[in-house]
């Protein structure tokens, strides 16, 4: 009986652990719930703002800026295939050289995935 009685507590103790841990990781607002869920047209208008003038609102990077400073077609389908999901985190993220700024300090991580996505979305 002592046992079973012990195994209860020990059985409690964890799972009150495990709750916890569970609750302090979920986000604490409904901000932080819409920020780890960026939509489609969130990306499209942080990639208006912030890409576009260097690549093109079409990912073709045709701008006279983009001619400029050489930025990458998102459309190349050999390219997009090349690439990892990891690399264009780190490039949006860190930027390229001078040419490129990084975004980390002015996007969330949740925006910078949103941002992958849809430059995934430009391959033709």
């Amino acid at each position: 009986m002592k046992e079973a009685k012990r195994f209860g507590m020990v059985l409690a103790v964890v799972m009150s652990v495990s709750a916890i841990a569970v609750w302090s990781r979920a986000p604490k607002t409904q901000a932080g719930v819409a920020e780890r869920f960026a939509s489609a047209g969130d990306a499209r208008t942080t990639y208006d703002a912030k890409c576009a003038k260097c690549h093109g609102k079409d990912g073709r990077g045709k701008t006279m800026r983009g001619r400029l400073t050489n930025a990458r077609d998102f459309t190349v389908a050999q390219w997009q295939n090349d690439v990892t999901d990891e690399r264009l985190f780190n490039s949006i993220s860190n930027g390229r050289g001078k040419k490129m700024p990084g975004f980390k300090k002015n996007l969330s991580e949740a925006e910078i995935d949103a941002l992958v996505a849809y430059v995934r979305g430009l391959k033709r």
